[in-house]
């Protein structure tokens, strides 16, 4: 199995991601652009979260064993 890019829009408020970082979830569920639901660690949003949240696109890049390799905005 090769590694894939997987694409999908996320729209989280400040307050949501405000309960991530509090402990009570660690982990976002999407669903992507071609219609499968993945998951990953809420720490990967870290470098993206604003004071409004987090809101765009994103493409999500995973190895031949589907773990998260990296995680970036979608260029537009």
């Amino acid at each position: 199995m090769a590694s894939q890019e997987i694409t999908f829009y996320l729209d989280i408020s400040a307050l949501e991601l405000q309960r991530y970082y509090e402990g009570s979830a660690t982990s976002v569920t999407v669903s992507a652009e071609d219609g499968r639901r993945i998951r990953f660690p809420v720490s990967a949003l870290r470098p993206f979260v604003s004071h409004a949240g987090v809101k765009g696109w994103f493409v999500l890049l995973t190895d031949a064993n589907n773990k998260l390799v990296e995680l970036r905005r979608k260029p537009a």
